[in-house]
Parts: structure tokens; sequence; C-alpha cells
């Protein structure tokens, strides 16, 4: 799908504009229009007593405040411009022009998922990474990863009780202690996540994470053959063994920003294949071990522009934007994430955007 909301590209864009607003929502009014199958598990055009996305964005913004004109999740970010190198391993199981062509053009952010965009670097152990490739035929595909290798749980109304478990008490103005807990002693399907989580560490670089799809999906062939994936970007570079984050609130960027001066950052897209039996509609669930891995080409990249008027800013990194050749699968967290995904986006992109003051400039 073209991106008919993303407004001119340049770091000196001025703050949003009333007409190019109007352009962006009713952009993003016709990819949501596109995806209304997708999002009615989740927006209650099928049931009234089910979850919303409103529901879940404004649990967001319950527990991290309002922070206008930033996104309600993964608030604090720095774009990223570069571009992929295709191999040939992937072409026989995808029509997608993405594994076809030798280069095509990507738009990037990293961030943190938090919604709060002055949050410190080392406050959580999670790092993330948004992508847009524009492939030469006009279609996009959007893809936002994470540093951890499953999802907590494994459906949208498990996740709404998890942020409703870490909501602030109106009596303390703090969350219940008890209430996370609670939460996990009465979901079991989070043992793997927590498992990784006890032993996870902030890490000290953007560019030393591997980043993962999480949620399954569908890579479709010329003959409509289709084979169920996961994919990951693996970094070339390795910092030295036991590197932690340093102290301080905003070392990520700063870090990237020297590293890309250098020259440029790759990393290698895995695409890993499902056996039969896999379950691909439950993220909270990882595959075993031994499945085939496509090396589907190298992600480079090659500068930073800051979040606040880079060409990330007005992008909906929506992970049911896919071009043929790629579907989603049946996992009900795409459904939600996307629609929640189109809920922060217009919710941010009506907000007037104040001027940076001096602690914005200094944190973004």
């Amino acid at each position: 799908m073209v991106d008919r909301s993303s407004p001119p590209t340049g770091p000196g864009r001025p703050p949003l504009s009333a007409a190019s607003l109007t352009l962006r929502l009713t952009g993003i009014a016709v990819v949501v229009a596109a995806l209304a199958g997708a999002f009615a598990y989740v927006n209650g055009t099928l049931d009234p007593q089910r979850l919303t996305p409103k529901d879940l964005v404004n649990v967001l913004e319950k527990n991290n405040g309002v922070h206008p004109g930033f996104r309600r999740n993964h608030a604090k970010g720095v774009c990223v411009i570069g571009h992929f190198e295709s191999s040939s391993q992937a072409r026989e199981y995808s029509s997608a022009q993405v594994f076809s062509e030798a280069r095509t053009p990507v738009v990037g952010r990293f961030a943190l998922p938090a919604g709060n965009p002055y949050a410190p670097d080392n406050s959580v152990p999670i790092r993330s990474l948004a992508l847009r490739f524009t492939q030469a035929n006009g279609q996009q595909w959007r893809t936002g990863m994470n540093s951890m290798p499953v999802f907590p749980v494994g459906t949208p109304e498990a996740f709404y009780q998890l942020q409703q478990a870490q909501s602030p008490d109106p009596a303390t103005g703090k969350p219940n202690p008890a209430a996370v807990p609670a939460f996990f002693g009465s979901h079991p399907e989070a043992a793997p996540f927590l498992a990784w989580i006890k032993t996870a560490k902030p890490s000290a670089s953007y560019a030393t994470e591997t980043y993962n799809s999480v949620n399954a999906f569908y890579l479709v062939n010329a003959a409509g053959q289709r084979q169920a994936v996961r994919w990951s970007m693996t970094p070339v570079a390795q910092d030295a063994a036991g590197a932690t984050a340093p102290e301080g609130g905003d070392f990520l960027e700063k870090d990237l920003v020297q590293r890309l001066s250098a020259g440029p950052l790759r990393w290698q897209l895995n695409i890993t294949l499902a056996n039969p039996g896999d379950p691909v509609n439950d993220a909270s669930k990882a595959w075993p071990d031994g499945r085939k891995v496509l090396n589907a080409g190298t992600l480079v990249l090659e500068s930073t522009q800051p979040q606040l008027n880079g060409e990330c800013r007005d992008i909906n990194y929506d992970p049911l934007v896919l071009p043929s050749g790629i579907e989603g699968s049946d996992d009900p967290l795409l459904a939600a994430r996307s629609a929640g995904y189109a809920r922060s986006y217009l919710r941010r992109t009506s907000e007037v955007k104040q001027l940076p003051n001096a602690k914005q400039e200094s944190q973004q």
C-alpha cells in the first residue's frame, strides 16, 4: 500500500499544518478501511462488549501520562535512513518485490517500548526497531520488531489486563504492588517471557540488538503457496561480552550517531520457516530450535534524523501494511496492534505539537 499520509520528506519540515493533517488523516482512513475486517475483532463492531482500540490507548495514557504529539507507546526514539539489499534465498517463498530487487529504500525508527518520551534509556531492557520498506512498485512493507523473543501474553484482552495491573491506584497514585504478580500467576503462558526478562539487561547500543517480529506472518509465492514465518534482524556489529548500559538517561541516540559517523550499520534479515504444527496465532509461544532459516538479505542503515522532524515522524508502522507476497497470520495481537496504532496515530497527529523546550531538545 502506498503511504499517502506521509508529507514531503526532510529534516527541516515544520510542525503539522491543518492541510497536511487533513491529508494524512485521509490517508490513514484508507488504510483503516482496507483492514476493516482485521480490525473488527478489537474495534467493537462485532460485539460492543469487546475490547476497543480506544480502551488500549486510554490505558497506555493512564499509565504513562499524555505527551501531546508523541506516540502512545514507543514514544522515545530516533529516525534512521537506509536501504535493504536482498539475497536470493526468499524469492521462491515470496513474490514481494523487496526480495527480488537489489535495493529497496528504508525509513526506520529505533525506540524504547514505553509511553514516556523522557524515560531514561536504562529504564527498560527492551529495544525496538520499526521499518518501512518502499518497493519500486509503490507497495510498502511495514514492520515493528522488539528485542524480546516472545510476547508476554497471546491475546489483546490479556495484554489489556496486564496494563490495568500496572495502572496507578486512584487512592495512592501508585500501582498496587500485588497486582502484577497476581496477573502473571493467573497467566502461565507468560512463563517463557518471564524466564527471559529475569536475565535481560538494558543494552548499551541499538546497534548490537537482535530485533524479532514475535508475531507470525505468511510468505506467499507466485503460485499462491503460503509458508508461515517469523523474522528477525540480527546485527553484524557485536560489542565485547559483558557490555552494559552506561549510567544516564540518553546514551542510545548518541551512541547510534557516533557509530554511524564511522560508517553504515548492518543487520541480516533472518526468516524462520515454521514446521507443520508450530503455533502461528500465539506470540507468547516460541518455535522450537532447528527450524529452517533463510538469509533474506541485509539491512543497511546510513544516517539518523531527530524524531521530532525526521522522516519517521509521520509514519504509522502498522504491521498489517504489507505488500503482495506477505500476509498477516490470524494472530489476534496483530489486529490489535494495527487498530491501536491507528488510534494512537489519529490522536497524536490531531494534537498541536508545542515547540520543543530545552528538555525536549536534550532528550530527542
